[in-house]
């Protein structure tokens, strides 16, 4: 049973794999130099964009439409990029891979307790979160290879941020009326807490690409504000040519005059 244009969306995410091929890869030779604060906040994300998404496919699969299965099954391959990317930029600098953190393991039990409704909100926190970070990474350092690997990987989540936006507001639309706003304002909550702690637990990073926790917390806030609204409104949800403006989180990471 079909339930939408997730066929639009394969095509989207087939067609950033071509564009993505014929760009090439980085000039890992380069090398890399951040300050070790950056260094350790980039080993944490990068246990966290790995994995093999087992999980969320196999919900996908359950869920009874092929065209969305098929576009998730192209989204984990697109964060399984990002680790690499990641990995690649941990490599450059002469930094080695975390083979954990308890943190993502933490998150990732969670997440796999869940139903697919749930795990896509959660999911949606974390790109948030990440949509703010790689902004951060990207604007707040002199670096070459670490600003083109994070503007990669932004390009990316900020498409992926409507990609969620399109099932979630499906889901959504199940709920009787009065839940739905219930549901966002729990959803804004989980976002808050997680972007508190992130900003607490990578404040030092944060610092060094002269981004302030509270800044990172409000550019996070304002563009869950954005996704809630985009989450209870009735108009037709909107596919692929939707993305995260680029201006809401731009306002709140501005790095600060050093």
């Amino acid at each position: 049973m079909s339930v939408g244009h997730f066929g639009d969306w394969s095509a989207e995410f087939e067609a950033e794999r071509e564009r993505r091929a014929a760009r090439g890869e980085p000039d890992w030779r380069r090398g890399a130099r951040l300050p070790a604060a950056v260094w350790r906040s980039l080993q944490r994300f990068q246990v966290g964009e790995d994995g093999d998404g087992g999980h969320l496919i196999a919900k996908a699969d359950r869920a009874g439409d092929a065209d969305y299965a098929a576009a998730v099954r192209l989204f984990v391959a697109e964060e399984q990029n990002h680790a690499r990317l990641l990995a690649e930029l941990l490599r450059a600098g002469g930094v080695p891979l975390l083979s954990g953190h308890w943190s993502d393991r933490v998150f990732v039990e969670a997440r796999r307790l869940l139903g697919l409704r749930l795990e896509l909100m959660v999911l949606m926190v974390a790109e948030l979160i990440a949509v703010t970070y790689y902004r951060c990474l990207r604007d707040g350092t002199a670096d070459p290879l670490t600003r083109e690997v994070a503007g990669r990987i932004l390009a990316d989540e900020e498409r992926h941020v409507p990609f969620h936006i399109d099932r979630l507001r499906r889901f959504l639309a199940r709920l009787p009326a009065p839940l739905r706003p219930l549901a966002v304002a729990g959803w804004r909550g989980l976002t808050l807490a997680a972007t508190a702690f992130v900003a607490v637990d990578h404040g030092r990073a944060l610092r060094r690409l002269g981004v302030r926790r509270s800044r990172f917390l409000v550019a996070v806030t304002r563009d869950a504000a954005r996704v809630g609204a985009e989450l209870r409104a009735t108009r037709a949800a909107p596919g692929p040519a939707g993305r995260l403006p680029r201006s809401a989180g731009r306002q709140g990471v501005r790095p600060a005059a050093r």
